[in-house]
């Protein structure tokens, strides 16, 4: 778990100095910041979806991802776990809180790093995988806690359980994750993080959390497609 709580301290630091920096920074500035996160996140979600080895696997894990994400209606809850942390800590600033929490946590938690990194800590204990992730993010979350404020520190504690769990159960996830499922799994995320990047730049609202079960999808069509092509052969 050491990989998991640098991490998640590196998120609180970052966000404690982004929020100081931005109460500082004109309206326009914040926004022009916001703006060009959107830019880097956009691309980053490219870059990651362009890994696909197969794109048909990526549409069918998305499609049936957000038909299982709105029937459990996860943006909502997430939502609504935003602003309960909100108003016990007395926190935040309107909307934003909110917004912040959740499009950190979607961005610090979807990636081939927190799974990689979380099984190898879990694994041998070597945490300099996490440790890599925790300097990006915590530089990341200097950037959108300036715009998006206080929600951003509380993705720490999605980061905690997420990358935690999968420290806890690493060698489970070591036996069932395959190359090819992480990789497919990476590039469903990656159409994630584009969609986080097209909300920042207001282009388009997306209700990106109810897409989070196409990352448990992809990785387990990549798993049984070679049954279902020996059976169609």
């Amino acid at each position: 778990m050491t990989g998991t709580i640098i991490n998640a301290g590196a998120i609180i630091a970052g966000s404690l100095i982004g929020v100081f920096i931005g109460a500082r920074l004109p309206e326009k500035m914040r926004g022009t910041v916001l703006n060009g996160l959107g830019l880097v996140t956009s691309v980053i979600g490219i870059q990651m979806a362009l890994e696909t080895k197969n794109v048909l696997i990526v549409l069918g894990s998305l499609l049936s991802g957000a038909i299982l994400g709105e029937i459990m209606n996860i943006n909502d809850a997430l939502d609504r776990l935003g602003r309960f942390l909100q108003s016990v800590t007395g926190r935040g600033e309107g909307s934003t809180f909110s917004e912040g929490f959740v499009t950190a946590s979607l961005i610090f938690c979807v990636g081939p790093m927190a799974i990689l990194g979380s099984i190898q800590d879990g694994l041998s204990g070597n945490y300099q995988l996490l440790a890599v992730k925790s300097t990006l993010d915590g530089f990341a979350s200097i950037a959108f806690s300036a715009s998006l404020g206080w929600g951003v520190a509380f993705s720490a504690l999605s980061i905690f359980l997420f990358q935690g769990s999968i420290t806890l159960f690493a060698g489970v996830f070591e036996k069932v994750l395959t190359e090819p499922m992480v990789i497919e799994m990476s590039a469903t995320g990656g159409i994630i993080i584009l969609g986080i990047g097209l909300k920042l730049l207001n282009l388009k609202e997306i209700r990106l959390a109810n897409l989070l079960p196409a990352l448990v999808i992809a990785p387990a069509i990549v798993r049984v497609l070679p049954a279902v092509k020996a059976l169609l052969s």
